[in-house]
């Protein structure tokens, strides 16, 4: 039955190394999506109680109506916000947390959401629309200087001076409001430096990321997620930036004190599989187990 929905990455990975919780009783779902990983984890554990985060209302509307159809009789609570931001369910302690910070593919195929460069939609780029600025208004009111630092702080770009400048200048005539007016841009300044990788990739995601206040409250929340571990449960967290990746590779290092950390390298996705899903390519799952008292 799993198989029926979305087939997530490094699915084979997460399933391996949570094989050791079974049977698990309360699961939680930091990153709804489209209920892969979710699907699976109620299928190895029919006792399970499933504890799901999303900011995408569509993805909610999904799982209180496709999901919750396949597994009828189970216990089943789906929240819409920001696990890094709002209270977690006050439900006892959690033997397995999952948090996936990439953009689920519903939200990359839908040209509306403004995620994609190779799709023409509005550049919104908002995870929850109902809330927040858009990218759009980013890229036209930002100052040059703050869109140069924001480039190259959340994109890693190290000269964005050409497209900056040239966005200001395209602005002044034209304010942007699609997604492929801005890549059209970046592919006319930065042009194709590297086959086979988007020259907008690393200005989409360093919008995505501020626009969805995805980096300065992650370190916290993995404080938090795992403070609602049991003793002996896991944290799994799956990154796609390597910004992402430093904050939980430090942050597990930090917490030595209260566990474990199983992947003392971040597990990523084999050949197969991202010949199967390219979009596995920079996926990087990192496990922390929480200390049992005997630990302590």
């Amino acid at each position: 039955m799993a198989n029926n929905f979305h087939q997530p990455v490094l699915l084979s990975d997460f399933l391996k190394h949570t094989e050791c919780l079974h049977p698990i009783y309360n699961y939680l779902d930091c990153t709804f999506g489209r209920g892969g990983h979710a699907a699976h984890v109620l299928e190895r554990n029919p006792d399970a109680k499933l504890y799901a985060f999303d900011r995408d209302l569509q993805a909610l509307e999904f799982g209180n109506t496709e999901f919750r159809s396949h597994f009828p009789k189970r216990e089943i609570e789906f929240i819409h916000g920001n696990f890094m931001k709002d209270d977690l369910p006050a439900v006892g302690l959690l033997d397995l947390i999952l948090a996936d910070l990439g953009v689920s593919s519903p939200q990359y195929d839908q040209a509306e959401r403004g995620f994609s460069f190779y799709h023409d939609g509005p550049l919104d780029m908002r995870m929850d629309p109902s809330v927040g600025q858009t990218a759009a208004e980013i890229i036209n009111e930002y100052s040059e200087d703050e869109l140069i630092e924001l480039f190259k702080q959340w994109g890693e770009l190290r000269s964005p001076f050409r497209v900056v400048r040239a966005i200001v200048h395209d602005r002044k005539e034209t304010p942007f409001e699609s997604t492929r007016q801005l890549a059209g841009l970046i592919e006319r300044v930065d042009g194709w430096k590297k086959k086979g990788s988007h020259p907008a990739t690393k200005y989409f995601m360093a919008l995505r990321l501020v626009v969805n206040e995805e980096i300065d409250p992650l370190g916290p929340a993995l404080e938090s997620l795992v403070a609602a571990l049991r003793p002996g449960g896991r944290l799994c967290i799956m990154t796609f930036h390597s910004m992402e990746d430093r904050i939980v590779k430090f942050k597990f290092r930090e917490m030595k004190d209260l566990g474990k950390i199983i992947t003392k390298k971040p597990i990523q996705a084999s050949k197969e599989e991202v010949h199967e899903n390219p979009r596995s390519r920079t996926a990087k799952l990192r496990i922390f187990e929480k200390a049992t008292m005997d630990e302590q």
